[in-house]
């Protein structure tokens, strides 16, 4: 092979690896980069979650006795009084005649009324199939917030292919096809070689005004960020229902007053349930005047929570 020839070859392969190295898939796959599409996915896979669950506190509140629902409609969704309730919670009424559950709020009975210290309200009632006047056997368990890590999944197992469906192929003359691609180079260089240059501006005409740039339009001011609250619990929870039209209707009664609810669906062991809430105050006094409002609708269960 001669020198010329061989001088050639080597040009022809050094072109070819240079214009591989722009496009990434025209490289062969043992040389593409690694870190191109596969690197976010492996680093999800690799990244375990966190996610949060309902476990019951029955250190916080639990009792087992009678529960009576009085036959008379109330508001604020599923909800459940006792005396010895302290604060409101977020608990789980089971109803063992049936096997039927609800989540709900729990409140404190204010006052003394005769008959079963457990007083439910009519959406609970109709949850756990309880009847007008007719005292149940109810247990009441206190729910918190628990996070729970999830592991990630496995790797997969690299698949090798099947050496019997392997294909076979004779290789050309590397060196012909190197002269090739040489020649077609030097056929793409003339011919961008010889494209006319481009046509300078046409220069404005004596005693014309240039044209007036286009003004860039205005900036959209960004809409300023809700004020962060200092305030542990800025919310006020307006009820729990396990009907979502029944949060819905109690939302856009309270858009008719001018207060902006919000509908957070949750879930429960097994249970799903929609929470309508209020917020977020920014201060302790707008945040009783928020209340105080809510109060003079009739929702007078009520409460603060954190979110």
């Amino acid at each position: 092979m001669s020198i010329k020839t061989t001088v050639k070859v080597a040009m022809a392969l050094g072109g070819a690896f240079l214009v591989a190295a722009c496009d990434d898939t025209n490289l062969p796959g043992f040389m593409k980069n690694a870190n191109s599409g596969e690197k976010s996915v492996q680093t999800a896979a690799r990244q375990g979650k966190v996610i949060e669950r309902d476990v019951e506190a029955p250190e916080v509140f639990q009792v087992t006795e009678k529960g009576l629902w009085d036959g008379r409609p109330s508001l604020g969704g599923v909800w459940v009084a006792h005396p010895n309730a302290t604060d409101p919670e977020r608990v789980i009424i089971r109803n063992p005649a049936n096997g039927k559950t609800a989540v709900a709020a729990l409140f404190r009975r204010e006052r003394e009324i005769p008959g079963p210290r457990l007083q439910v309200s009519s959406e609970a009632a109709a949850e756990l199939g309880l009847l007008a006047g007719a005292p149940a056997e109810l247990t009441v368990t206190a729910l918190r917030k628990e996070k729970v890590p999830v592991a990630p999944p496995p790797e997969a197992e690299p698949v090798l292919e099947d050496p019997e469906e392997i294909s076979q192929s004779t290789l050309d003359d590397p060196i012909a096809a190197a002269e090739a691609a040489l020649d077609r180079t030097e056929k793409t260089t003339r011919r961008i070689g010889t494209r006319p240059a481009p046509k300078p501006a046409a220069k404005p005409e004596a005693g014309a005004k240039p044209a007036a740039a286009a003004k860039p339009a205005a900036d959209a001011k960004p809409a300023a960020p809700a004020p962060a609250s200092k305030l542990s619990k800025p919310f006020i929870q307006i009820g729990i229902f396990s009907v979502e039209q029944n949060a819905k209707n109690t939302a856009e009664s309270l858009r008719g007053v001018g207060i902006i609810p919000t509908i957070k669906p949750g879930d429960s062991n097994g249970k799903k349930f929609w929470r309508v809430v209020a917020g977020p105050a920014t201060n302790k006094a707008e945040l009783a005047t928020l209340l105080k409002k809510i109060e003079g609708l009739g929702f007078v269960d009520a409460y603060a929570v954190s979110n």
